[in-house]
């Protein structure tokens, strides 16, 4: 008989009194009873609209009529037919705004918990596999793929499960792409990452590190080592500044660094190699994803006051509503309908190794109120006039969005770009270059993992009718 209850089973989690002094998983995740108590709830709809609005079409109700059965390794299978991510999706995917927004049991009440149940067997299944995994047999084709991020991994995936021989090009030391540099411990724990990678490596994806294309090999060498299509699916790694005063004074980061260091190099434990500044106030300018991660770190690094700067209000902001309520109950102050105008500084005589570049006193805000809609359908923010303020910070982090980096674009002749700098690539992931494929940031800009993985399926296809008809 069906779950009708009105509200998705809860989701545990650690009190934020203690998670926000940690790094460890916020989100505990699903027992087997809740599973099944949540997988109750769905109806198991003939016309499946959930499954139209995952990106990658994932089989939803079938996988959760599995979990009603309890049996839950066949609901990884499931699964595992459509995402390459199983359990990295199930904790980071914007669920609400993608399948759990088309769910029936949403008119009336909260949809189903699709992301929580998928996470559920993602981890179930990591626990208790201790099977093989089938390698597929060799159709004798090479693919490259540039990046090891959610597309690249998934584009490989899936040529794997095809029978090709693919290799991955990952410019950092681990791969994981946005999945180990860019998204905190405790939202994505890195071990999680590790699995998946290894995963795809049983399946006969290799991965190569430490290979930056661009300065490495380039695209075209890349075709001369007997590589039939490449897939780029780099992202979007290079941070974007207001271009306001002060943004040169020391204790200020962009997001990017600000997380690659602590989530790639530790920068958080004792004795890194990589040090980064723990300060005692801190503002983070903007407002999605990517903002909350870096208020939430700062304050695991032992900030005492933390506050997120956000030129709209509440209801534009553009984070997971799941993110922001977290970085709430951390403690996090929301300043909204406000906006930078100057990092102000001062200079430390105690600095003999430096003393030409100052350090973050403070930073310069102006109210805002929000005006007519623009192009993009929100409200133009207006500045209030002799509204300006001042926060007393000594750090600053910008998370205002991120753009592919040109390193492989400049190093690849003849491969078509946007003005800012972004691949252009059909429908398809089919670029300017015959046999190069592109798909994720890299031809977006920012966006969100699942839709990179998206991009990286939509490619496999389009690279094995390409491989076959040549």
């Amino acid at each position: 008989m069906a779950n009708m209850d009105l509200k998705k089973t809860k989701m545990p989690t650690m009190d934020p009194l203690v998670r926000s002094r940690n790094f460890e998983e916020v989100a505990l995740g699903y027992t087997e009873e809740m599973a099944l108590r949540e997988a109750e709830r769905c109806l198991n709809c003939k016309n499946m609209p959930c499954v139209n609005g995952c990106p990658v079409n994932i089989h939803i109700p079938e996988f959760i009529s599995k979990v009603k059965e309890g049996d839950f390794e066949a609901a990884y299978q499931i699964i595992s037919k459509s995402s390459s991510l199983p359990a990295v999706c199930g904790r980071v995917c914007p669920q609400e705004s993608q399948c759990e927004s088309k769910c029936v049991r949403g008119i009336k009440g909260e949809s189903v918990g699709i992301g929580r149940l998928e996470r559920f067997v993602a981890d179930w299944h990591n626990e208790h596999f201790n099977g093989n995994i089938e390698k597929p047999v060799s159709n004798g084709h090479k693919v490259a793929v540039v990046g090891s991020g959610p597309a690249g991994l998934t584009c490989a995936g899936d040529l794997a499960k095809r029978g090709y021989d693919v290799t991955v090009f990952e410019a950092f030391h681990v791969a994981g792409g946005v999945l180990v540099y860019g998204i905190p411990e405790f939202r994505l724990p890195k071990n999680i990452v590790e699995k998946e990678v290894d995963t795809l490596k049983a399946l006969g994806v290799k991965v190569e590190t430490n290979f930056v294309i661009g300065k490495t090999l380039d695209i075209d060498e890349l075709f001369d080592m007997g590589f039939e299509a490449i897939f780029i699916g780099s992202g979007a790694g290079l941070p974007r500044f207001m271009g306001i005063e002060g943004e040169s004074l020391k204790g200020v980061y962009s997001a990017n660094e600000f997380l690659t260091r602590n989530n790639l190099m530790k920068s958080y434990k004792k004795n890194s190699e990589t040090p980064i500044m723990h300060a005692k106030k801190v503002a983070v300018v903007g407002g999605g994803n990517v903002a909350m991660d870096a208020a939430r770190t700062a304050l695991r690094l032992g900030a005492e006051k933390v506050y997120i700067v956000y030129r709209r209000s509440l209801e534009e902001l553009p984070a997971r509503r799941e993110e922001v309520e977290h970085a709430m109950e951390e403690g996090i102050e929301f300043k909204l309908l406000c906006n930078p105008t100057k990092i102000l500084g001062y200079r430390n005589p105690d600095d003999k190794k430096d003393r030409r570049n100052g350090f973050v006193s403070g930073l310069n805000c102006v109210k805002m109120e929000l005006g007519e809609p623009d192009a993009s359908g929100r409200r133009r923010p207006v500045e209030l006039e002799g509204s300006d303020f001042v926060l007393p910070v000594d750090e600053v982090i910008m998370a205002i969005g991120t753009s592919p980096n040109p390193l492989i674009t400049s190093a690849t002749n003849g491969l078509e770009t946007t003005r800012h700098g972004c691949i252009v690539a059909d429908e398809n992931g089919k670029t300017s270059i015959e046999g190069v494929y592109a798909g994720g940031d890299a031809v977006t800009g920012a966006a969100t993992v699942i839709l990179a993985m998206g991009a990286g399926k939509t490619a496999a296809n389009a690279i094995d009718e390409y491989i076959k008809n040549k």
